[in-house]
């Protein structure tokens, strides 16, 4: 392998490097004429093709140091792969080294403390399974397929928000690989600069080698979704909006313009309450007065059921450009954006959703972590999708002009986990007020931006 294969590499990787390297390796180093090289660079996001000149499968924390060490010895660009299923791919890097934690799946509940020590290849379909045979959980994805690290490190949206709060807000202790190679313990006691950081731009940081949760006891829950006619998507979403005003705790929704599984356009309800079972009808009712519903699917349900409830409709392999951006509130005028845009999207596949935060999401300070989108009650995510790469600009510039009607109507802030490749100039927007505060700790930890290949904070000062 030679320099001009490193891409970005300054210095030369010789095959004689390489080799005496994967011979101190346990898990499986892939060059690309390797056989399950084309499987192992294969994300959520069909849009993305890049082709790293190796993947590091990691079997153990030692081999991501040992990346780590390889890569900053040689300059090799790295970027880091958990569940893979970030939009933006950023777990893909051309021509560098893709670190890949995804084989890492280990996992342990302590039903006594409540609380999991997890590994960061892991997805919630199977951190879910884990801690639900203890009665337990914590905030995940509203797509089981979604890996935990990236998930958390930039926020966590999911079922359980609203009344426990995001994922990052869940996190007791993680241990944190820096670029200059430390395995560092990162909690309330232990660099608490870093714990900061983590929760909610913790991408940009390190390699993340274990998680440590705050579970709490999750039995059965109510959820399912609420049909109705493409025509009655308006009067829906103002439903919609007043039903979330008045909504427990308990009770997450969103409120979707969405393709029907045969791909004629449907409105509809997707909610979860997780409050005790005799007030579910009570909970559900807000939005079942609005209607009636051309269907209705809302039944008690194990949580990992809930959890896996949208996985069909939005499957991996797609083109996907997403945008989206928080509303302090969903008025008519950002509805009539929405159903005007969604009548005229290129492609079937495409959907806008709305998603319902506040509760506990909200009490958490602005200042308490790195996540500052507290003052966000909505989250409109553009989902445009499609089959044939030909048909990407069009699609992309119905994504651009939707988001930029509703832009002006929203609180300035944008979610960090739904931003696409091509959005490095909202990154700021991410974190708002705490940009700065976290490029000087990026100076401090990462001065040489070793981890670039992501949602990335420059280094500067404060």
């Amino acid at each position: 392998m030679q320099k001009a294969q490193m891409g970005e590499s300054r210095s030369p990787v010789t095959p004689e490097a390489v080799e005496k390297w994967k011979q101190g390796l346990r898990g499986d180093l892939l060059l690309p004429d390797a056989a399950g090289y084309d499987g192992a660079r294969r994300i959520y996001n069909g849009m993305i093709d890049r082709r790293p000149a190796m993947i590091l499968r990691c079997s153990g924390v030692a081999d991501a140091m040992s990346a780590v060490e390889f890569a900053r010895t040689h300059d090799v660009p790295v970027s880091i792969r958990g569940g893979g299923h970030n939009v933006a791919g950023n777990a893909l890097c051309e021509g560098g080294l893709m670190i890949d934690m995804s084989g890492m799946k280990g996992v342990r509940v302590d039903p006594v403390r409540r609380t999991a020590r997890a590994e960061p290849g892991l997805t919630y379909r199977e951190f879910d399974r884990e801690t639900q045979a203890f009665g337990l959980a914590t905030t995940g994805g509203t797509v089981s397929a979604t890996g935990i690290a990236g998930l958390t490190l930039g926020g966590g949206i999911g079922w359980l928000a609203r009344k426990h709060g995001l994922a990052c807000d869940n996190l007791v202790s993680v241990d944190l690989l820096t670029a200059a190679g430390e395995l560092l313990t990162v909690n309330a006691e232990q660099n608490q600069d870093l714990f900061w950081a983590v929760r909610g731009a913790g991408h940009n940081f390190g390699i993340v080698t274990s998680f440590e949760y705050r579970l709490h006891d999750v039995g059965p829950v109510t959820g399912g979704m609420l049909v109705h006619p493409i025509e009655r998507a308006k009067a829906m979403l103002q439903a919609h909006r007043e039903a979330c005003h008045a909504a427990p705790e308990e009770m997450m929704t969103a409120a979707g313009l969405l393709p029907s599984p045969e791909l004629s356009p449907i409105a509809g309800i997707v909610g979860c309450y997780h409050g005790p079972a005799e007030h579910a009808a009570g909970a559900w009712q807000p939005w079942r007065e609005f209607g009636p519903p051309v269907m209705d699917t809302v039944q008690q349900m194990p949580y990992t059921s809930m959890q896996r409830l949208i996985d069909e409709p939005f499957p991996a392999g797609l083109q996907n450009y997403w945008k989206s951006c928080f509303l302090a509130e969903l008025s008519d005028e950002a509805i009539d954006v929405i159903v005007g845009y969604h009548a005229a999207k290129p492609s079937p596949l495409t959907a806008i959703v709305v998603e319902h935060l506040g509760g506990a999401v909200a009490r958490v300070g602005k200042d308490e972590t790195a996540f500052s989108q507290r003052d966000g009650i909505f989250n409109v995510l553009m989902v445009s999708r499609w089959t044939d790469p030909a048909d990407a600009d069009k699609n992309v510039a119905w994504t651009r002009g939707l988001w930029s009607a509703l832009a002006p109507l929203g609180t300035g802030g944008v979610y960090v986990n739904y931003l696409g490749s091509d959005e490095n100039d909202r990154v700021a927007d991410a974190y708002r007020g705490h940009y700065q505060r976290l490029a000087a700790l990026k100076a401090k930890y990462d001065p040489a931006n070793f981890f670039r290949h992501n949602q990335n904070i420059r280094p500067g000062t404060a």
